[in-house]
């Protein structure tokens, strides 16, 4: 099933909607489109020079909120048909599109594609280019089988660390997953995957200055990533990658 063109959501709770849509436009350089949906919860982050949008971001009225990806095809019925296929469930369906759930419980769209293809550049050092998906210890291989099954045509292969697992799409789609197994947190039911949205960095450090005059706040360092809170109190990261083509900098890997 042919995937043309990938989109970044980024959920947040409505009492801090505002806020979250007011940070990640100046991130990502964007004007804000119309809002859209019954409560205005909708809105797309509008790029300059001709490019097409990829980042959305959306107020969700319960939960802490997150990241989704919304994928635009030119079937919709048949995405959504492929996706049940592989082990994927139904949790919303609306004319023209569908709420889709993969088998570890993330959230994700089919939506139709409406021409977009023209890659938003890279601003001020960085790019948003990649949702993260959370995944329990006991679900992860069967994610990376569900995704990996799911995404023909996009490349499927372990990721830095062993945690890590990238799937990387065809040239010209301007966001990547990469799914990411937690840690072992003891005995009870291991939680439903969640998401956030990572940014490839020239300059980790200098992009965290920026983003912190804007009102974000470190929260801790990895070995080549630093996570940071919004203004809307959404977890994010700012990763060691080359903007352009998305793998670790100084490296051809991913």
């Amino acid at each position: 099933m042919s995937i043309r063109w990938t989109y970044a959501f980024v959920d947040r709770p409505v009492a801090s909607f505002t806020r979250a849509h007011t940070f990640w436009t100046a991130v990502t350089d964007t004007r804000l489109s119309e809002f859209r949906g019954e409560q205005g919860e909708f809105v797309t982050l509008l790029p300059g020079g001709g490019a097409d949008p990829c980042v959305k971001a959306q107020g969700v009225e319960s939960g802490a909120g997150g990241a989704h990806l919304d994928f635009a095809v030119d079937d919709v019925p048949g995405f959504v048909k492929s996706a049940l296929a592989q082990g994927a469930g139904v949790a919303a369906e609306h004319e023209g599109w569908a709420v889709l759930r993969s088998p570890a419980g993330q959230l994700f769209c089919a939506v139709p594609w409406h021409g977009e293809s023209v890659r938003p550049p890279v601003v001020h050092g960085s790019r948003l280019d990649q949702v993260c998906v959370d995944v329990a210890p006991s679900l992860y291989e069967s994610e990376i089988a569900f995704w990996s099954a799911l995404l023909d045509g996009w490349q499927s292969a372990p990721g830095s660390r062993p945690e890590f697992h990238v799937l990387k799409p065809p040239s010209g789609l301007p966001i990547r997953i990469l799914l990411q197994r937690l840690g072992k947190e003891g005995l009870g039911e291991e939680p439903r995957a969640s998401a956030h949205l990572d940014l490839a960095c020239a300059d980790i450090a200098a992009t965290r200055a920026r983003h912190e005059e804007l009102g974000a706040s470190f929260v801790a360092e990895g070995p080549h990533w630093t996570v940071m809170r919004d203004p809307a109190g959404g977890t994010y990261c700012l990763t060691g990658r080359d903007p352009e083509t998305g793998g670790l900098t100084g490296s051809s890997a991913s």
